[in-house]
């Protein structure tokens, strides 16, 4: 019979590591979905450069994350970088003054694989949540046998299946109207910088080390689309989440009053 030593008593049964790429869109979503799961007395670790956990801790709203106890913010360090002025008169739409800010996010690849080996001998299951462009960061989690990774994507499952195929299968016509939808309505030209492409396709090359992939989203929303990527994970021996919305809505009705009263 095995007998359990001391320090493996004191270990948790699982951790998750959330590593989002530090732009407010992005940093929002997991820190909500960080809540979710320290709500299940699930320890949480929100990883980010100290001045993006500050940024997403003062920016969010609907509840308070300082009152969350199990979740643990882990502020890293970038090296210097120069990020140019805004251009109002760029030809694409992509904000490409955070193109700098966004290839210093991969200089966190080795203080990030440091604190996921210090974390995966505190507990029995270190489970990996990152954005699906910090796919370079988290690398590493491959070396610890008690640690898996699952890519999460901020945009909707309508954006990444018409990503992934490019161009409208037969699946996708199936259930869309070709009268409201069109090739020109789905394209993604001018929406990309040719350097942000190229950080993007880099990024994605690491998705084949994942188990699974989350979205903010769901089946009551994005059923078609879900099914249709599921299908293409299955085949892929992957697991596929819809987990959202995860922001706080508050839903407030008001009755019209009739005339005269």
């Amino acid at each position: 019979m095995a007998h359990c030593t001391n320090n493996e008593l004191s270990m948790s049964p699982a951790a998750v590591v959330m590593v989002p790429l530090p732009l407010q869109g992005h940093l929002n979503q997991l820190l909500h979905l960080s809540r979710l799961i320290s709500d299940r007395n699930i320890p949480v670790h929100f990883v980010s450069t100290t001045t993006h956990c500050r940024q997403a801790k003062l920016r969010v709203q609907g509840w308070n994350p300082l009152a969350v106890a199990t979740i643990h913010f882990h502020e890293l360090q970038t090296p210097n970088y120069v990020s140019p002025t805004p251009n109002p008169n760029s030809k694409t739409r992509f904000p490409s003054h955070l193109q700098p800010l966004c290839e210093a996010t991969t200089q966190l690849r080795h203080p990030v694989a440091s604190l996921l080996r210090k974390l995966s001998t505190t507990t029995h299951r270190l489970v990996i949540i990152h954005d699906s462009l910090m796919g370079s960061v988290i690398q590493d989690f491959v070396s610890l046998p008690n640690a898996e990774s699952y890519t999460f994507h901020s945009v909707s499952a309508f954006t990444i299946f018409l990503y992934t195929l490019r161009t409208i299968s037969k699946e996708f016509q199936n259930i869309t109207d070709p009268e409201i939808l069109t090739n020109d309505h789905l394209s993604f030209e001018d929406c990309f910088t040719a350097e942000f492409k190229k950080f993007t396709s880099m990024q994605h090359d690491f998705a084949k080390l994942n188990s699974g992939r989350i979205y903010n989203s769901c089946r009551i929303i994005e059923k078609p689309m879900l099914d249709l990527l599921e299908n293409e994970e299955r085949n892929r021996n992957k697991k596929l989440w819809a987990l959202g919305p995860f922001n706080p809505v508050d839903i407030k009705r008001t009755t019209k009053r009739k005339e005269g009263k």
